[in-house]
């Protein structure tokens, strides 16, 4: 963060703290959406998502006057916002599908089980509608454990650190899931993406995923 956008992140809590309504509505204005399509991608559900959205305000206001500054805004609010997503999700029945047990070589290096060098493939193949679809039913079939590393580091762009801090996890752990949720989702995507490759070498085209 540079020196002037810390300077009026302070002013910021500053006004926060004394309770102006417009640093309220400056707040939410600044992150409400980057919260809400966390919820969203975490809950699958528009509702459940903005249930989180209003809950995490809710008690961030509540909460403001023991914000000491320690981490940004941002990630303070989605630490809160995170810890109510998981509420809502551990209130759902377990799922039977688990992708905690790493799949390993002889040797104990953990690799998919399926491979595809997504690096060779057409860039606009990985910019198509069909592939991000494919992308983001991927990542909402993940396991909670491993959805919620993957979203935070690779989609939110947070560093690992500041996962672990959201998650209340070690940094070995967060890198630990990420690896395993990297791995699941190449192995879930290497069919498809194989068969576009061979679609573009051929001239075929792809079953609509629609």
């Amino acid at each position: 963060m540079s020196g002037h956008n810390h300077s009026d992140e302070q002013q910021l809590v500053a006004r926060l703290k004394a309770g102006d309504q417009a640093a309220y509505a400056e707040l939410v204005e600044q992150h409400a959406g980057r919260i809400y399509n966390l919820a969203l991608r975490m809950l699958g559900d528009e509702t459940l998502a903005e249930d989180v959205l209003q809950e995490t305000f809710l008690n961030a206001f509540r909460a403001i006057d023991r914000f000491e500054g320690r981490s940004s805004l941002g990630t303070w609010l989605y630490r809160i916002a995170n810890n109510a997503a998981l509420m809502h999700l551990r209130k759902r029945e377990p799922t039977t599908y688990s992708l905690d047990e790493p799949l390993e070589t002889d040797s104990g290096e953990e690799v998919p089980r399926q491979f595809f060098d997504f690096c060779c493939l057409p860039e606009r193949d990985l910019l198509s509608e069909e592939a991000r679809r494919e992308m983001l039913t991927a990542i909402d079939d993940l396991p909670e454990t491993l959805r919620v590393v993957f979203l935070l580091r690779d989609i939110e762009g947070l560093s690992t650190r500041e996962t672990a801090e959201q998650l209340n996890l070690s940094v070995s752990a967060v890198k630990t899931r990420l690896m395993r949720a990297r791995l699941a989702l190449r192995e879930r995507l290497a069919d498809y993406f194989a068969q576009s490759a061979t679609s573009a070498e051929t001239g075929g085209t792809l079953p609509s995923l629609s």
